[in-house]
């Protein structure tokens, strides 16, 4: 059946909502106020000068002028106001509002709003007491800016009421205003807008840069105008378009970071409507919906905050329910139990909004600054002794005299600061959250009525024979890999399975073979805008409890909503989900299973039937319903009955209940058998579930350990002794650890957030079904109908009902290749195909087999889909571009060396330079030894330089063209960063979005151990997230890191393809990248859990065609060039990549295949049998690659690329890209489905038709002038340089400065490498220096900083000295914050020693620097693998965290360190050793020497004393180095 050339209902497109497609936004946002109240025009004029020295932290749109928003929040200033505006003197002393109203530019139009306005407000019973138009000067706006830029004047009203009743009344009249223009105008984003309404407050903001607001506005330069108090923020959003109404702050809040859980907030703020009524009564009706899944994440969380605020709750307590910090664990709520009551209350009745968040906000009686429970944006903030609080995303912002401040901080995670406008206090973190927390009995709330589930016991015996489970199994689904690799490794091991390469069989609406609904979803994930979190190192922050029952009204605290039942999990076995009926609270268990006589249309008819069983038992009463397909009457599934999908039945009766407002009245619990992995556990959640009981994994387990062959693997030794409790136990363990990693993927913390949430794109199911269950969800080849869905449902229960023909499970091959198992792309006759070819060479036809091996394949791939439109007649061959030329587009995928053999690395590398295209080192950093050309290859092709490779020539080298910086920063230095000719930062990888990676320990043999500045033998960690890229303006940062450190290279970003992906690559086009590669999900690796490889991320078609429209769209399109991959085989694939928009074209996989790969499928094992993916020296002697063949393998693709653009009749493979229209549907019939919806692929855009974007910089991108050309002008410092000669210097620095020290040490390490400088560079700088101060800087570099520093001093540190020390004078140093977030990152040498305390994640990943410091925050230390970090103060939580080498020395003077100290790797020892002291002393002398620090003093002057109470860190790799292993083994 051929494709419709447009799509039909069913079969078309569900579009991604806003909340999932839109923009992201990420800023740099502060606040001022004076505890005493005192109005001044100082205050104003900082918090400008706040939002100047923030611009970095912003973004610019497509015309570079247009800024993404600024804006400041402040006390109305009624003083100034009465002076310019009469109507106000005439207002004074009443009570009296004050909006702030961007109106429609058109006059007529304009004054039919101000109608609606006055007309709304003499309905509430205000008065209009007169319109101001602002003062604004619009030529100084962008030109994007001046086209959208509104008509903004102020209106004063007449009130009789004051206070808080007033401020509800204004809420009410502001979303009157707006219905009644949209009741007119028609629905969409209105040309009436409230930028405040209040008695209190107003914002001034607009879509402009910084330093252009108070430029703009004319009121902002008044002198007259004064406040006491401001809040200031600016914006980088990832879309280039922005809106006026999406500039902040909004009208309470400004906010720094991403809502990561934003669709689930959104679905359960619809949900809560319902409990409006009982606060706002007939009002209620004017106030829905609280939120709009058109606007930013932002918008929304200010919109919910503020009905909190209006129905009565304090603006700190509502922000602590929606923003709770990670109160489980927490040491210092030991002795805090009301305010735990309060966070365990406000679990009962909220789910987190989750995700990286500084949020400032201001109401006109309180002001203050709350953080994310994990502490991922930074917050400092300074007292002084005049009574101002500064607080702001970076420190030296503020004009502030050092001898007025008082004190200097930072809020770590969950942490909260607020002053009291009306009483002139200051409230502290524990202070503020005591007065939450007293204002009802939350404990006793809690103790009277709060229901906890309590552990049941495991069913002990099989409850079916062997036959009937197979017959349950194969009904289910449920196949020999499913037994053979998921069940056998979670419940032997308590671990998800871990497996290797890509996702390379076809997808399922592709394939042949039935496929589970589940197998339709791909997770989502996080990339660049906000971080993934490991869900190891970080658990402390995370959480699985769940409650069911009916959700009580955030809005106004009851004991009532106390009522639920707590759950420690989610997964609950047969015992715990019969007790959930027994806890009191109304319990009804719906059917599921359905007749098969009905045939497919069955399917629709039980769903409806089930969602009217669900809304009746909701109206009677019942607060759990158990959706079972598990029996009952009918006696579960049989010859003539079959079951709907759990994840269905889940979705329909979810969102029925949604819309019909009932939903929060019930909690919905599956048992269900269809339930094995970590996947499907995750749906069923994601679309609603509470909770889950798996009752066929729980029999299915126990028949695992019955079985003689794990009985004799138990004997043998070869398991441990196992008993049906441990099995069970174990399969829990790994099914929530895996539940803990796809939450942790998407940056999510709390499951009670995930619920509900939808984090999923849907690929190939039709809009019948999306609108059904899973409304919201982005379907975009569309695919499955309901019909289609049920024929696939029943073919599986075909398989075992009326007659079981099978005595085992059936192996389908969608994990590993079996002949008449599903189809591989990677198949061995394809390899050997290629091995054939490759060793043959050009001119023969091996290749030709090879390439109808893979065009006479199954339909696999979307662009499988696909087929060229051939030019009326060739173009002759010989006037087609070169193969050289075309070869120069050609890439290899990251793959670091300890993943691949040395062998095998060094061979791509040689290869692909000698073709001129580009091999990518991987994340292992690469030997100095490779970086030059060969002159040393014998007649045999031999070379003493790399002496384990055949083939090589003279004038080879295999110096990786892309260096890759990744998130454990192995070996990244700054000789090896300037050795590349593009740097590339890998966000995430194909085959595990937003994960990270471990090289296992007998992987790191010494080679490797020495490139990556670790131990040999002593697993490696690299963490899910960058530490230093948590938002947009953050990979900002580490681009103009890498442009300072090599400004001639290019930096390329690494994305995976996923819905959303379009708006990520604006923001990271915008944020100075040159080149953007899209990952497909069916990429390769080394090791990946089985759940990522197969559920994560989406084809690269999709993200690529996103990618390519969203920037043609925003105007960005010709800063960055795209580049594509994820399983191209062939130049058919490079002409398809093409014509979708990509410029240049990777190769992973099929390139190791080239090279000698046969596909065993064993990465993962370390016993790779052709040495490629190995580091066993005797398997790596087998290895049989040279250069010569993977040339051959590229030389064939070119010149089928060659052919393909003569039949398009082009001369160049530059006149294809982009041109989707050469393309069209190829007519092929597909077994599952009637038709795809091809639109999203091959839809004309209309902006690509000018080609000027193919027009790149032949330039990287610069960074414009920085402090360093300076030093670099100085004829005395570049002789120095060039001399190995010594200079001083001492420079002025602002907080714009950044990366300051990375350009000198790249022009070193080009000159010098990163040992080879014998000279000494004294620099001295004095101010605040902004963020990466001291990154890269290497051996010979003496760098000072008598100020304060921001976050990432020190990053990648190599060498050399860096020294942070306050001005002379201030107020007991060692106690103030002199250092931000993330110091040391991924350092390798050098030393730093600063006198005050750092913020979090202080040395994370420091693998050789030493460091003296004077306190530091959560997660100090989290996975170094070297070095030595002295702290003489406090730390926060999480210490050691993943830490496998190295040392810690922390002063532990209150006794409480043991409780801070993440344990699982690391040991806690007194000082005992001479080993130790040698160590710590000379430390603590240079640190003297170097800062004057008073704490160092006086533990040298009383060393017996201080010594006892330092505790010393070490992993078991360093106890050796610290006199610990002798001892040990004396003891032993």
């Amino acid at each position: 059946m051929p494709h419709f050339s447009r799509p039909v209902w069913p079969h078309c497109d569900s579009a991604a909502p806003a909340a999932v497609a839109g923009e992201k936004d990420a800023c740099g946002v502060g606040f001022l106020a004076n505890l005493q109240g005192e109005a001044s025009h100082w205050v104003l004029q900082q918090a400008l000068r706040g939002l100047d020295c923030m611009e970095h932290r912003g973004g610019c749109g497509g015309d570079g002028d247009s800024g993404d928003g600024a804006g400041v929040l402040c006390g109305i200033p009624w003083s100034y106001l009465e002076d310019v505006w009469p109507e106000a003197a005439a207002a004074k002393g009443a009570a009296r509002g004050l909006g702030m109203v961007f109106l429609p530019a058109d006059a007529a139009k304009r004054e039919q709003a101000k109608l609606f306005c006055e007309d709304e407000a003499a309905k509430l019973g205000l008065g209009s007491l007169g319109w101001r138009a602002v003062p604004l000067d619009a030529s100084v706006l962008g030109s994007l800016a001046r086209q959208t830029a509104p008509a903004i004047e102020q209106w004063l009203i007449a009130a009789d009421q004051a206070g808080d009743d007033l401020e509800a009344l204004l809420f009410r009249l502001r979303r009157r205003c707006g219905d009644r223009a949209r009741a007119v105008w028609g629905p969409g984003p209105g040309e009436l807008y409230f930028a405040s309404l209040s008695s209190r407050t107003v914002v001034y903001k607009g879509m402009v840069r910084s330093a252009v607001l108070s430029a703009f506005y004319g009121d902002l330069r008044d002198a007259r105008f004064a406040v006491s108090f401001a809040v200031y923020h600016r914006r980088f959003s990832t879309n280039t378009l922005p809106r006026w109404p999406l500039a902040q702050p909004m009208r309470l809040l400004g906010h720094n970071g991403e809502i990561n859980t934003l669709l689930g907030n959104l679905n359960w703020a619809r949900a809560s409507e319902a409990n409006l009524d009982a606060v706002w009564g007939e009002a209620a009706s004017e106030l829905k919906p609280v939120v709009n899944p058109a606007f930013s994440d932002s918008a929304n969380l200010d919109a919910t905050l503020e009905l909190l605020v209006r129905s009565g709750r304090p603006i700190t307590e509502s922000l602590l329910t929606l923003v709770p910090e990670a109160f489980r664990d927490q040491p210092e709520l030991a002795d805090k139990p009301d305010i735990q009551s309060f966070y365990e209350y406000s679990a009962c009745t909220q789910e987190p909004w989750d995700g990286p968040a500084l949020l400032v906000f201001a109401d006109g009686r309180c002001v203050g600054a709350t953080l994310d429970r994990n502490g991922l944006r930074p917050a400092r903030y300074c007292i002084t002794s005049d009574g101002f609080v500064v607080m702001g995303s970076e420190t030296g912002v503020v004009e502030l005299e050092e001898s007025r401040i008082i004190e200097k901080g930072r809020l770590g995670p969950g942490q909260m600061l607020a002053v009291d406008l009306e009483q002139g206090r200051l409230l502290r973190n524990w202070e503020v959250k005591a007065e939450v927390a007293a204002r009802h009995p939350y404990g006793d709330w809690l103790a009277q009525h709060r229901r906890n589930l309590v552990p049941q016991p495991w069913t002990q015996e099989r409850q079916l024979a062997d036959l009937e489970l197979l017959q349950q199994q194969t009904a289910f689904g449920f196949t020999a890999e499913d037994f053979e690799l998921v069940i056998e490794d979670m419940a032997g091991a308590a671990k998800e399975p871990t497996y290797c390469m890509g996702d390379d069989i076809p997808l399922a609406v592709l394939s042949d073979k039935p496929h589970l609904l589940y197998d339709y979803f791909k997770q989502r994930f996080a990339q660049v805008t906000n971080p993934p979190i490991d869900p190891l190192r970080e658990k402390l922050v995370m959480s699985l409890e769940m409650h069911l029952g009916r959700r009580g009204s955030p809005l106004r605290p009851e004991a009532a909503s106390a009522a639920v039942l707590h759950l420690a999990s989610p997964i609950l076995n047969e015992a715990e989900l019969a007790e959930v009926g027994r806890q009191g609270l109304p319990t009804t268990t719906l059917s599921t299973l359905m007749a098969v006589t009905d045939g497919p249309g069955g399917l629709e008819l039980a769903v409806q039937r089930l969602r009217s069983a669900a809304e009746a038992a909701v109206r009677a009463g019942s607060q759990i319903l158990v959706l079972s397909d598990r029996g009952g009457e009918a006696g579960g599934i049989n010859a003539t009955t079959a079951t709907i999908p759990p994840l269905l039945a889940v979705g329909a009766v979810h969102h029925h209940l949604l819309n019909l407002g009932l939903r929060l009245q019930a909690s919905l619990v599956v048992e269900t058998a269809q339930c094995w992995s970590t996947h499907h556990l995750a749906c069923l959640i994601g679309y609603g579930a509470s909770a889950v009981c798996p009752w066929l994994t729980w029999e299915t387990s126990r028949h695992w350990l019955a079985h003689p062959r794990v009985q004799k693997l138990i004997e043998t030794g070869k398991l441990p002794a196992l008993s049906p409790d441990q099995v069970q136990a174990n399969v829990r363990k790994a099914l929530e650890d895996g539940l803990r990693k796809i939450l942790s993927k998407i940056g999510i913390s709390l499951l009670a957030s995930y619920h509900g949430a939808q984090i999923f794109e849907a690929i190939g199911l039709g809009a019948d079904l999306i609108q059904l269950a899973f409304s919201g969800t982005t379907s975009r080849v569309a695919g499955l109908s309901l019909g289609e869905l049920a024929s696939e449902t029943l073919s599986f229960h075909a398989k075992a009902f009326p007659e079981l023909n099978r005595t085992k499970l059936e192996f389908m091959g969608f994990v590993q290749y079996r002949t008449g198992g599903e189809y591989h792309l990677n198949s061995p006759e394809m390899a050997k195909a290629l091995h054939a070819a490759v060793k043959a060479g050009p001119g023969y036809d091996h290749f030709s087999t090879y390439k109808t091996l893979l065009e006479h394949r199954p339909v696999t791939a979307l662009r499988d889909l696909l087929e060229l439109k051939p030019a009326p007649a060739p173009l002759p061959i010989e006037q087609v571009e070169s193969v050289e030329s075309i070869c120069s587009r050609f890439c290899t995928g990251g793959m670091s060396l300890g993943a691949l053999s040395r062998e095998a690395h060094e061979v791509l590398a040689i290869a692909m330079n000698r073709i001129g295209g580009k091999s990518n080192s991987g994340e292992g950093g690469e030997d100095p030894a490779r970086f030059g050309l060969l002159s040393d290859v014998d007649a045999d092709g031999h070379s003493p330089t790399m002496p384990s490779l055949n083939g090589l020539r003279n004038g080879d080298t295999a110096c990786s063209a892309i260096k890759q910086i990744a998130s454990g920063r192995f070996g990244v230095t700054p000789e090896y960063l300037r050795s590349g000719r593009q740097l590339e930062i890998k966000v995430a990888q194909g085959a595990k979005p937003g994960e990270g990676g471990q090289l296992p320990g007998p992987k790191v043999d010494p080679y490797i151990a020495w490139l990556r500045n670790s131990k040999a033998g002593v697993a490696l960690i690299s963490p899910p997230p960058h530490h230093d890229i948590y938002s947009i303006e953050d990979l900002a940062q580490l681009i103009h890191d890498l442009h300072q450190v090599h400004p001639a290279a290019k930096v390329s970003v690494k994305l995976v393809a996923e819905i959303g992906i379009g708006t990520i690559a604006a923001g990271v086009a915008k944020a100075n990248a040159d080149v953007i590669q899209i990952s497909g999900h069916d990429g390769g690796t080394g090791a990946s859990p089985l759940s990522s490889i197969k559920h994560a991320g989406s084809p690269w078609e999709l993200g690529l065609t996103e990618v390519h429209r969203s920037l043609l769209e925003n105007g960005l399109r010709d800063r960055v060039l795209l580049r594509a991959d994820g399983g191209l085989k062939t130049g058919w694939d490079v002409i398809i990549a093409a014509l979708l928009g990509a410029e240049e074209y990777g190769f992973g996989s099929v390139a190791m295949i080239a090279e000698g790969c046969i596909m065993a499928r064993v990465c993962h094992t370390n016993n790779c049998p052709v040495g490629v993916a190995t580091q066993k020296e005797n398997l790596r002697k087998r290895f049989p690659g040279v250069p010569e063949h993977v040339v051959n393998f590229f030389l064939f693709v070119a010149e089928e690329v060659r052919q393909l653009l003569s039949v398009l009749g082009v001369a160049r493979l530059e006149e294809l890209i982009g041109r989707s229209e050469l393309l069209q549907p190829r007519a092929v019939a597909l077994a599952k489905t009637r038709a795809l919806d091809l639109s999203c692929l091959i839809d004309p855009i209309p902006a690509a038709a000018d080609r000027s974007w193919l027009l790149h910089d032949a330039q990287a991108h610069g960074n414009g002038q920085i402090l360093e050309d300076q030093l670099l002008a100085d004829a005395e410092v570049l002789a120095a340089i060039e001399g190995h000669g010594r200079v001083a210097s001492t420079l002025a620095i602002v907080n714009t400065d950044r990366s300051v020290g990375a350009r000198l040490s790249g022009e070193i390490a080009a000159r010098h490498g990163n040992t080879g400088f014998q000279g000494q560079l004294d620099l001295t700088y004095e101010g605040a220096a902004g963020q990466s101060f001291g990154a890269f800087v290497l051996q010979g570099m003496n760098v000072r900083l008598v100020g304060e520093a921001n976050d990432y001093v020190g990053k990648g540190l190599n060498g050399g000295r860096l020294t942070v020390v306050p001005p002379a004078g201030v107020n007991d140093p060692g106690n103030q914050v002199i250092l931000g977030n993330t110091c040391l990152y991924g350092a390798t040498g050098g030393e730093l020693f600063a006198l005050g305390r750092a913020g979090e994640r202080f040395g994370v990943r420091n693998s050789g620097a030493k460091t003296v410091v004077e306190g530091a925050g959560d997660h100090c230390c989290e996975y170094m693998t070297g070095g030595v970090v002295v702290v003489l103060g406090s730390t926060g939580r999480n210490v050691a965290a993943g830490m496998t080498g190295g040392v810690a020395f922390i002063l532990d003077e209150s006794g409480g360190l043991a409780q801070r100290v993440n344990s699982e790797i690391v040991a806690i020892a007194e000082l005992t050793t001479p080993e130790q002291e040698a160590l710590l002393k000379p430390l603590l002398q240079a640190h003297l020497d170097a800062t004057g620090s008073a704490k160092a003093a006086e533990i040298l002057a009383d060393w017996s004393t201080w010594k006892a109470q330092f505790k010393l860190l070490v992993p078991p790799s360093e106890k050796a180095a610290v006199g610990l292993a002798e001892r040990e083994a004396v003891v032993a």
